[in-house]
């Protein structure tokens, strides 16, 4: 029988291409979800039955165990970039992190690889970066041999982070922008889940790894890259930190007087701390290069998915041709 492995927000973004890999490989692929009606998009990543969501509350202990029953090996992929309800930072990215590496040592699960992110610190003023840091902490406490994956910002076709500043590109003359001298290393989706299914399947060495691909680039270039790649002349306007902590307070303040109703998808105070510091591989930290992976650069995706957000869409290369027709 093939062997069995229990994913954890398997639905997600990044959840999503290691289920899919994995079915590739023959696993039977358990996708734990807190909505298993609207994850059904998984299924076909196998055969019939090969890919199967489940619900899950990585709140709750036997509702985390349930999941796990039989699993060879377990990846842990949730994680919240805001917090809403009862989805705090500490009780998803810390308590839930170190539940699963609890039970997942408790039930003799061999494999556990967990996605956290780049940046993670227990000093850092950040509540998402320092839960992220003490969700580490609580997986090695219970699972020594865990594979610890720290992507820097992730792109893809499903991101939240080029396809977000392209749909606000969409309106007016300005593409506001704060922290724009802030470094990252975007990473592409494919290659962090190839570095998970590594750690699924034996080929990685337990430990962390920081994951950055082959470019770092400042958040203003990333801009300037992304408006070049759908077409749109735009001034950047790099906004002062003060201003964008009136923003984000302003955000903050919506979503919490609406009780989470209206969430705050522009900025929160949160995210602007992190703003402040370089996103960027540590020197000498263990990344792609030990699991034998080539990253792939963004430039070379970003059309990829992009294209929509050009002001002709699909037809822009034809337009773009047409010009260069010549009367004979």
């Amino acid at each position: 029988m093939s062997k069995l492995v229990t994913i954890y927000g398997g639905a997600g973004f990044v959840g999503r291409y290691i289920a899919r890999k994995l079915a590739k490989d023959g696993w039977r692929v358990r996708v734990a979800v807190r909505r298993p009606n609207e994850a059904i998009h998984v299924k076909p990543y196998g055969t019939p039955g090969q890919v199967e969501p489940v619900f899950c509350n990585i709140r709750n202990d036997e509702s985390v165990r349930a999941v796990m029953q039989g699993a060879d090996a377990v990846v842990n992929c949730v994680g919240i970039l805001n917090e809403s309800g009862r989805n705090k930072f500490d009780a998803v990215q810390h308590e839930g992190a170190e539940r699963i590496a609890r039970i997942a040592a408790a039930e003799g699960v061999s494999r556990l690889v967990h996605v956290s992110a780049l940046g993670a610190d227990v000093d850092s003023e950040s509540e998402y970066s320092k839960s992220k840091a003490l969700g580490e902490e609580g997986v090695l406490q219970h699972f020594a041999q865990a594979v610890i994956l720290r992507p820097s910002v992730i792109f893809g076709a499903e991101d939240q982070f080029f396809n977000r500043f392209a749909s606000m590109s969409r309106m007016g003359p300005f593409l506001p922008l704060v922290g724009g001298r802030t470094k990252f290393q975007p990473v592409h989706v494919e290659d962090v889940a190839k570095a998970a299914v590594a750690g699924v399947e034996g080929h990685a060495a337990a430990g962390i790894y920081e994951l950055g691909g082959p470019e770092v680039k400042t958040m203003n270039e990333m801009m300037e890259d992304m408006l070049n790649v759908i077409h749109r002349r735009k001034i950047i306007l790099n906004l002062p930190f003060f201003a964008g902590s009136i923003i984000a307070l302003a955000g903050d303040a919506v979503q919490a007087v609406t009780l989470g109703l209206v969430s705050n998808g522009i900025l929160t105070r949160d995210q602007l701390k992190n703003l402040r510091k370089d996103n960027v591989v540590s020197e000498g930290a263990k990344g792609f290069a030990d699991l034998g992976i080539a990253p792939t650069s963004y430039e070379t995706v970003l059309p990829e998915y992009l294209w929509r957000y050009r002001p002709s869409g699909q037809y822009d290369a034809i337009k773009d041709s047409a010009k260069n027709l010549r009367m004979s």
